[in-house]
C-alpha cells in the first residue's frame, strides 16, 4: 500500500526528546530531515545557540518611505548565498534608522533570510554595510569568534546540511517563516578554527572578486560615457520652458517633464547618428509555457547583481510565477522595464541558454553590436533617465517596449567598443571566479562533515 510513498516509524519519546516545537506532522519527520539530523549528531555537531552572542531581527519603520539616498536597508533580495547583492537597494532616513537601532549592522554579522520563497540564504555583512539595517524578513546573528567564525557559519547555513534544517523548520502557509528560537537550536559542526579560517579565506577572496567585477563595470560606464561625448554635456536643469503646439502634438507627449531642456538637449546629443535601439537589437519574444514536472531556471528582477550578473534559481513547472514569460539565450541583454531608473540590466551567459526571465524585463538580442556594448549602454545613468522619462503609471511605473526600442543609440569609436568588450569580459570572469570559490567553500564544508577536515581542505586547495 505504501508503494511510491514515504513512511517512517517514530517513537513518541524520540520525537519529544529532540523537538523543541513538539511537532508531530509528517513533513517535519521526512526521511531526509531525520537522516540529516542524525548524521550531524553522530559527527559531533552542537547547537548554534552555544556559540551565539545575539540573534535578533529587523523591522520596517511605520509608514516608511524609501528615499533615493540614505542608509542602506537590506531586504531578502539583497541577501544572497555568501554575498550581498546591492542592486535594487533600498534606503531609509536617519530618523527611521534610529527607530531600528536594535538591528543596526556591524561588520561580521551573519544574516539569514527567514521568510517567503527566499528563506535560508545567509551572508556576512561586509565593512561597506556597517551602520546599515535590515527588515523583519532576515535575522542578524553575532557569534563568539573564539569558537565559530562568521564566514564558516554562513557557508554552513548555505550548504545542504544547513539548508535541510531551514527546510525542515519553516512553518506557516501564507507567509512561511523561521523563528529565532528554532534557528538558535540548529545543529552545527565544530571544526577546528584553522579549518574555519581556511573557509573564511576563500569567502573573502570571493568577495574581492565580486568587488573587482563591480569596479570594472563602474569604470566601463565611465569610459563609455566619455567616449559618447557626454562629459561635455552641460544640462540645463530649468524647470520651465516654452514649446510650440506643433512640437507638442508631434511628439505625442503632453507632460511638461518630457520637454524639460535637460532631456531635450540629451536627446539631441544622442540622436546625432540617427540610430535607435531598434537599429542595433531586436526583441526576443519567445514565450515560455510552464509544464508540471518540468523545473526551469528563472531570472527575476531581484536576481540582478549590481555588476549586471543575472543569476537564476530553479522553480518547479507547476509553481511557475505568472510573470515567468521570456525564454532567453546566451548574449541576450535583459533590462528592467519597471522602474528603469534603478539601472537594472543583465547579460545572459553561455550556461544560461533556455533560462526564463520575468515579464518585467525586455529581452534584447544584439544584431550589429557586441552584447557587452549594449549591456554597458543601457546601464548608463543618463540612458536610464531617458527610460524613466518614458514610463507610465505611478504605483508601478514601466516603459513600453515600443518606447524602449525607439530610444536613441549612439555608436562610440571602435577603440572604445573594444575596450568596453574587454572590461565587461574581465568583469564576468571575476564574477565566475567568485562564484566558483563560493561553491568550493560549500563543498569543502560538506566534505569536512562527511569525511574529515583534510578532505575539506583538499577541496579548497584549488582556490586557495
Amino acid at each position: 500500500m505504501l508503494s511510491g510513498l514515504e513512511a517512517i516509524e517514530l517513537k513518541f519519546s524520540v520525537a519529544a526528546a529532540d523537538n523543541n516545537s513538539f511537532r508531530f506532522d509528517s513533513e517535519f519527520w521526512k526521511k531526509e530531515y531525520v537522516a540529516n539530523d542524525k548524521w550531524l549528531s553522530e559527527h559531533g555537531a552542537g547547537r548554534l545557540r552555544e556559540s551565539l552572542k545575539e540573534i535578533t531581527g529587523g523591522a520596517t519603520p511605520l509608514g516608511a518611505v524609501y528615499p533615493d539616498v540614505g542608509l542602506p536597508f537590506l531586504r531578502v533580495q539583497n541577501v544572497m548565498q555568501n554575498y550581498i547583492n546591492d542592486s535594487d537597494l533600498a534606503f531609509i532616513s536617519e530618523s527611521d534608522h534610529r527607530e531600528l537601532k536594535r538591528s543596526e549592522l556591524k561588520a561580521g554579522d551573519v544574516l539569514l533570510t527567514i521568510t517567503g520563497v527566499s528563506y535560508g540564504k545567509s551572508a556576512v555583512v561586509p565593512p561597506r554595510f556597517v551602520g546599515s539595517n535590515i527588515n523583519q524578513h532576515s535575522v542578524r546573528m553575532r557569534v563568539n569568534q573564539r569558537h565559530l567564525l562568521p564566514h564558516f557559519l554562513s557557508t554552513f547555513l548555505n550548504c545542504k546540511y544547513g539548508k535541510l534544517q531551514s527546510d525542515r523548520n519553516i512553518v506557516g502557509v501564507t507567509r512561511p517563516a523561521l523563528d529565532y528560537a528554532t534557528i538558535a537550536n540548529f545543529k552545527i559542526p565544530r571544526p577546528s578554527i584553522e579549518f574555519q579560517k581556511a573557509v573564511q579565506g576563500i569567502i573573502l577572496k570571493a568577495a574581492a572578486d565580486f568587488e573587482l567585477s563591480r569596479q570594472l563595470t563602474i569604470t566601463t560606464n565611465q569610459i563609455l560615457f566619455a567616449a559618447l561625448g557626454l562629459n561635455e554635456w552641460q544640462p540645463n536643469d530649468d524647470l520651465a520652458c516654452a514649446r510650440s503646439a506643433t512640437d507638442v502634438f508631434g511628439s505625442g507627449r503632453l507632460d511638461a517633464e518630457y520637454f524639460r531642456p535637460r532631456y531635450q538637449s540629451l536627446l539631441a546629443l544622442l540622436r546625432r547618428q540617427g540610430k535607435t535601439l531598434r537599429d542595433v537589437a531586436r526583441l526576443r519574444e519567445v514565450i515560455f509555457t510552464p509544464r508540471a514536472g518540468r523545473p526551469f531556471h528563472y531570472i527575476e528582477i531581484g536576481n540582478l547583481a549590481v555588476d549586471g550578473a543575472a543569476t537564476s534559481y530553479i522553480v518547479p513547472g507547476e509553481e511557475a510565477p505568472s510573470r515567468a514569460k521570456w525564454i532567453v539565450q546566451p548574449g541576450d541583454v535583459i533590462t528592467s522595464t519597471v522602474r528603469p531608473n534603478r539601472c537594472l540590466t543583465g547579460l545572459i551567459e553561455s550556461e544560461q541558454a533556455g533560462n526564463v526571465c520575468s515579464s518585467g524585463f525586455a529581452a534584447l538580442n544584439p544584431r550589429s553590436i557586441p552584447s557587452e556594448l549594449l549591456f554597458a549602454y543601457l546601464r548608463l545613468p543618463v540612458i536610464c533617465e531617458l527610460m524613466d522619462l518614458h514610463t507610465t503609471a505611478s504605483m508601478y511605473p514601466a516603459i513600453s517596449t515600443t518606447d524602449l526600442m525607439g530610444l536613441p543609440f549612439l555608436f562610440p569609436d571602435d577603440a572604445t567598443i573594444s575596450k568596453v568588450k574587454q572590461q565587461i569580459t574581465a568583469s564576468r570572469a571575476a564574477r565566475r571566479e567568485a562564484a566558483a570559490r563560493l561553491e568550493k567553500a560549500k563543498l569543502a564544508v560538506e566534505m569536512a562533515i562527511e569525511k574529515n577536515e583534510s578532505a575539506g581542505l583538499a577541496e579548497l586547495s584549488g582556490h586557495m
